[in-house]
């Protein structure tokens, strides 16, 4: 991956608050609020300043921000573009250092109005209005909030190459499987899950994107097995599915590959021939300007004519969040297009209690001219 300097990284985060200083300028919004704590996580603390976690995130519409970290130490060394005051001058009171932050900015103006988080419980909600007096508090959906969502679910440069980044090691992780079941050094799902722990942090990322999901022919029916991973045999004679994801600076992967174990019966074979032709049906309507929902029919098309039905939708946004806008469901409204700097997953599958599952998911990253898969996830064959 590109090594950013400190100035290009500056530059990337500036360029996000502007414009979300122009959004509330525009839409008469004094400041607002982000956060992410332990009871009510929210990315967009990250993608403002760079710090990973446990944070309020305090913007205004006359420019001045701050970041309110829980670990001090942590925020000056990832934090980026951003004043840094610590939670512990606040007695560890999201309401009081807000209160103090915004006191701090020396804001003027008749009707001052804040967003905080739509997620904010009701008794929470009462307490910043008792404590901001001559504030306006808004708690709403369609707020500043909602334009954060959907500002982070089209890239920019550094999202892009980070993404590539996690594709990378993960498709290097699945070369090391396939690997392992050939030279039968994986036997069991416990096995995988654990190998993958292992690689992911060996390559400099930090985490998986989710617990693994590896299940046996005998769990992999299930959509999202439960539990993720146990002792039992991986791959086994049959539909074993994995299903996981890792996480460069932030930013995951999330990927699905299917082993189809032989011998295989008919029907067998016919779930795995209808999910890689729905994800070829499919592909080529991932592209800028394009219905999201085309691209879903598309794939519920090809399992239609074959009487099946696939029980999720097609695929997801990914980036600071394993789920994120848009959905790629044949339920999106007719104006809901993909765009440019979209990372998407492509994820047709099929589960049947008798004949195991069968699922293929790979990322697509939206592009000016069409799409690039990014992901290298396929059906292995044993």
């Amino acid at each position: 991956m590109k090594t950013y300097t400190k100035d290009e990284l500056k530059k990337i985060y500036t360029a996000r608050k502007e414009k979300l200083l122009a959004y509330m300028t525009e839409h008469g919004i004094t400041a607002a609020v982000f956060e992410d704590c332990e009871e009510r996580r929210n990315p967009a603390v990250r993608y403002f300043t760079g710090h990973p976690t446990d944070a309020l995130f305090i913007i205004a519409s006359n420019g001045k921000c701050a970041l309110v970290p829980w670990d001090e130490n942590l925020a000056k060394e990832r934090s980026v573009d951003v004043q840094i005051l610590p939670y512990n001058k606040y007695e560890r009171r999201n309401t009081r250092a807000v209160k103090e932050v915004l006191k701090s900015f020396k804001i003027k103006g008749n009707r001052l109005k804040v967003e905080i988080p739509p997620t904010t419980p009701y008794p929470l909600f009462l307490q910043y209005v008792d404590a901001l007096d001559g504030w306006d508090v808004l708690c709403r959906e369609h707020s500043t909030h909602d334009f954060v969502v959907d500002m982070r679910s089209t890239k920019d440069e550094y999202e892009i190459e980070c993404t590539r980044e996690a594709c990378r090691v993960g498709d290097w992780i699945i070369s090391e499987i396939e690997r392992g079941i050939r030279e039968n050094w994986l036997q069991k799902e416990s096995d995988v899950a654990l190998l993958i722990e292992s690689e992911l942090r060996k390559c400099g990322c930090e985490r998986t994107g989710f617990d693994t999901l590896a299940a046996g022919p005998g769990r992999s029916f299930a959509i999202h097995a439960f539990p993720g991973y146990t002792n039992a045999p991986w791959p086994a004679q049959g539909l074993s599915i994995l299903d996981f994801g890792v996480v460069y600076e932030g930013y995951t992967s999330d990927t699905t590959l299917t082993v189809a174990k032989g011998p295989l019966n008919a029907k067998q074979e016919e779930l795995l021939a209808l999910v890689e032709k729905a994800a070829e049906q499919a592909l080529p309507l991932y592209k800028a300007g394009s219905p999201i929902k085309k691209a879903a029919e598309a794939a519920d098309l090809v399992f239609s004519k074959a009487k099946r039905v696939m029980p999720h939708t097609l695929g997801h946004g990914i980036g600071l969040e394993i789920h994120e806008f848009p959905r790629v469901s044949p339920k999106q409204a007719d104006d809901v297009l993909f765009k440019a700097g979209m990372i998407v997953t492509l994820e047709p599958g099929l589960y049947d209690p008798e004949l195991g599952g069968v699922r293929l998911e790979n990322d697509v990253l939206i592009t000016e001219t069409g799409n690039e898969v990014i992901t290298h996830s396929k059906i292995i064959r044993i």
